[in-house]
């Protein structure tokens, strides 16, 4: 689909729901072969309810995630904010008020490692054929999400992505799942 098609509602339903199969079954397949199972399977389940369903066929473009769309136009996403709020994979999950003062806490490592995989499969989704290796640590630091995140966290994703870029997908998820299976802390020995 083209950014200049105007699809029908039926339409951009299909294709997002394609897009969240191809998504999800990607996720699933990188989680699992980092040992993380459950999350697998559990992973943006989220996108499937009224909340976050409805706004993302409405504002699906198909060569970009429908909450950037919805943000430009309406200065927000309730699809985002509903999707942020619910699944720890992201690191807005993961910020609070401590003391009178909002603050990015520490990722639990299993979900750094979600958040990877997800990255990763978002990446090879909208970007198809234009994918590399590089393109998963490319989105992080032009997004400055690192600014955003605690810093552990914050160099641990860095450090994994690198890792990536460097020696691939396969090396990399071998590498954590042996690391999680010998109950090893990622941000010590990854």
């Amino acid at each position: 689909m083209s950014k200049n098609n105007k699809p029908t509602f039926l339409q951009k339903t299909f294709h997002h729901l394609k897009t969240i199969g191809e998504h999800r079954s990607l996720v699933r397949k990188f989680c699992f072969q980092c040992g993380l199972y459950k999350q697998g399977l559990t992973h943006d389940l989220s996108k499937y309810s009224f909340a976050e369903l409805i706004p993302s066929i409405r504002y699906y473009q198909g060569y970009r995630s429908p909450y950037t769309r919805e943000k430009e136009l309406n200065g927000y996403s309730l699809g985002w904010l509903h999707h942020k709020g619910r699944n720890k994979h992201h690191w807005e999950y993961w910020w609070d008020k401590i003391d009178g003062k909002w603050q990015a806490i520490k990722m639990p490592q299993t979900y750094v490692v979600e958040s990877i995989c997800d990255r990763i499969a978002a990446c090879k989704v909208y970007q198809k054929e234009l994918y590399t290796q590089a393109s998963p640590l490319n989105y992080y630091l032009n997004s400055n999400d690192e600014q955003n995140l605690h810093p552990l966290t914050a160099n641990l994703f860095e450090r994994i992505l690198r890792y990536i870029q460097k020696n691939g997908e396969e090396d990399t998820f071998k590498r954590i799942k042996e690391l999680l299976h010998q109950q090893k802390d990622l941000y010590k020995s990854f």
